[in-house]
Formats: structure tokens, sequence, C-alpha cells
């Protein structure tokens, strides 16, 4: 009948405009937050920078020059070594891999005699392997190596990642006018999602500004992870200033941090030319503690194996990854000996703990804390991370002694 038509239209009409409204309202949650399922647990795998830097001269150093073939050799041994069967599967390219021009369409190029294949190449590369591609870039005319930037082009180069594949984005600032931050983060945010490929998006812009009016609810909005403080370098006493850093601000930072967003504290060096043995522990340790990414910046292809069996220790990694998510805390810091004690809550209950000793003296010290400290009542079994190996049930406290430039890392079970 002409009244059961009329209904069915209208009825159709309604059903067509709660799509529509149902669309429009998955565009605007999809494009206008940062929430794009990725980096739930702090993201894993190598980063070149803080190794091999801006080394472009691949005539005369082949097997250090940021090139497509130092990026496939990574690959080759997270792959082989058992890096990525630990976790470690983003391969990261940081600052000079572009040409020093754009192409007639305003696109970044990258270097045809280092990257003769193109990225697009390297990114299936590393797909077929069960890997992630990062790329970087820089919200500034010119990148800190003075390579194109990304300022007036993001939509284009969001784009040109998306079309190549990339997994992950560095944005850095290297900007002298740290204000156009305030509105070119977000906007590069906005084109990644719009891209509809899934971009890891790391950011520089807390680096730049002043910590202490900087809006640190905003940055997990837009960003999965962010560099806030100095570039690490391949020493003790840069290794020693960011863990202080982070104690110093961590009721700033703690709730800034947890799935999905991510402060990040730097690369992990271990491995490079520098740190001992138990410096390296410390790192590896506190990182896991801060719930920071765990990027490797060495070569791989040289580690020796007790920094290999660092870096793939799968209990102190379970502790990084702990989908909790929640980022540790200093509760002992005394400047006069050198001891510090952070704690981490995991979930289901359990506590990681690290015990530090940042003194230069020729002996070890001990170093102690309560149970009631780290959340923990009664009595709980202790098991030593480093060393593998329970070391029994313990009422109200645990002592440890701890070699100078050293640290003993902790799981307390409930």
């Amino acid at each position: 009948s002409t009244q059961s038509t009329g209904w069915a239209f209208v009825t159709q009409q309604i059903a067509m405009r709660l799509i529509f409204l149902f669309a429009l309202i998955l565009f605007f949650v999809v494009v206008f937050t940062e929430d794009n399922g990725l980096a739930k647990t702090p993201p894993m795998g190598f980063l070149d920078w803080e190794r091999f830097r801006c080394i472009i001269d691949c005539k005369n150093d082949p097997l250090n020059c940021i090139s497509e073939q130092l990026f496939i050799d990574m690959a080759n041994v997270l792959v082989s070594e058992g890096y990525k069967d630990v976790g470690y599967t983003y391969v990261n390219i940081d600052d000079c891999w572009p040409l020093r021009q754009r192409d007639a369409q305003g696109r970044l190029q990258p270097d045809p005699t280092r990257f003769p294949h193109g990225i697009k190449y390297l990114a299936d590369y590393m797909h077929t392997r069960g890997l992630k591609l990062g790329i970087y870039s820089a919200y500034s005319n010119y990148t800190c190596g003075g390579y194109p930037g990304s300022y007036g082009h993001v939509q284009i180069d969001a784009e040109t990642f998306a079309e190549w594949g990339i997994d992950s984005l560095k944005l850095d600032g290297c900007s002298s006018d740290t204000s156009i931050y305030e509105t070119g983060y977000p906007a590069f945010s906005e084109a990644l999602n719009k891209t509809g490929r899934p971009i890891l998006f790391s950011c520089s812009w807390p680096a730049y500004v002043n910590h202490l009016t900087f809006n640190w609810k905003e940055i997990g909005e837009i960003c999965n992870l962010w560099r806030l403080y100095d570039d690490v370098q391949d020493s003790w006493s840069s290794i020693l200033s960011i863990i202080n850093y982070w104690g110093n601000f961590q009721n700033t930072l703690i709730p800034a941090a947890g799935p999905g967003r991510w402060n990040d504290p730097d690369m992990l060096i271990i491995g490079d030319f520098s740190l001992s043995e138990g410096e390296a522990q410390v790192q590896f340790a506190l990182w896991a503690i801060f719930a920071a990414p765990l990027y490797i910046s060495a070569d791989l292809r040289t580690m020796k194996p007790e920094y290999k069996k660092i870096l793939q220790n799968k209990e102190i990694i379970a502790v990084n990854q702990d989908p909790l998510g929640k980022q540790g805390r200093r509760i002992k810091y005394n400047q006069n000996d050198g001891t510090q004690v952070w704690y981490r809550e995991l979930i289901g209950g359990d506590v990681a703990v690290a015990l530090l000793y940042t003194g230069d003296g020729g002996i070890s010290v001990p170093i102690s804390f309560n149970f009631a400290d780290v959340g923990i009542s009664g009595s709980a079994k202790v098991r030593d991370l480093f060393a593998g190996s329970d070391l029994g049930v313990f009422s109200n406290s645990y002592t440890a002694r701890v070699n100078p430039h050293g640290v003993v890392m902790l799981r307390i079970f409930v």
C-alpha cells in the first residue's frame, strides 16, 4: 500500500542518517585522538643515532654510514641473534637519510647513493621478517643535521611515510621558534591518523620547552612517546644524569605515562664503547623501572656476549613490558652515600625493585628497603632478575650488597 511504502521510505532514510552519523563519529574518534592502538607497552628495537650519528661517507666508512645496508644488517642480527624473539621489532632510521632537497612534487627523497632501492624497499624488507621500520623528520625548516624538515609539509610527509609503509615516526624539534610546536605536533598527529596507516608517533616537543609550564596531559593525547631531556651520550655520567632527572621530576612524569603514551629517556647505549657490564645493567634495570622504550643504539654485529645477555634478559624485559603500564618511582635517594631505591608496581600485585649504588668506592655497600614502602605487607618471595635465582622468602624488608656503579634488580612476588 501507499502508507506502507511511505513508512519504508522514512525508515530507510532514518537508517541511512544513523549510519552516516555513526561513521562521522568514528571518523572524529580515529582522526582526532592519538589512541591509535599502538605502543600499549613500550616499543623495543634499534635506533641508529647515538652510535652512528650522521656518518654519510659510505666510501670511506661503509660499515658505519647511514645507509640501506646498515639497517638491513641490523635487521638481520635482530632476527638471527634472538633479539626479535624477545621483543625488539622496530628498526629506526634517525637523521641524515634524505637528500638535501625535496623532489619536484615537494616530497622527501632518500639519498639514492646510500639508499639505492628506496625507503619502501627497506620497509618491505623489515615486514617480511616480522619487523617494523621507523623514520625521522623534524617540525622545523631543517632537521638538526641540516636536512629538509617537515614544517610546511605536514600533509605530504605523512602521506609519503604511509605510502612507503613506515611504522613509526620520530618527529624532532630543531627550531629556535618553539611556539610553532603547539600547533605543529597536533597537526602532524592528525595527519598521520588520517592516512589510515598505524604509525607510532614519537615526539621531541617536551625536549625543547619549559617542563614546569608544559601541558603533560595533552602530550599523551598527541604522541605515543616523547623525548624530554638531554640526548644520551656514551658515558656513565650521561646515564646517571638521566636517572637523577627522572627521579627529581617523577611527580610530573609518572601521571603522564601509561599504555600508549611513554616518557622516553633516550636510547640504550649498552654494548657501545664506555659502559662497564655493571653500568650497562644499571641502565637496563632503570629503563625497565621507567617503563621506557628500549631502543638499542649500538652495533649489533659486534655485540659482546655479556652485553647481549643483558639486553635479552627476559625477566627484566617482562618488567619493562608489564601491561599495567605504570612508571616506577624513586623512594630513596642519598646524595652523600650514592644509594638509591626505585620500585615499580606490576600487574597482579608483584613489585620490581632496583637497588642502585652510584658511588665510586672500592667495595660494595648494603642497601635496604622496607616492604611496606613498596606496597607489600608481611612476607614475600624475592627473586634476583640478573642472577635468575630465587633468594627465598623474607619478612618486612630486604637488604642486598650492591657494587659501585651497580644495581641489584629484584622482583617481589605477592
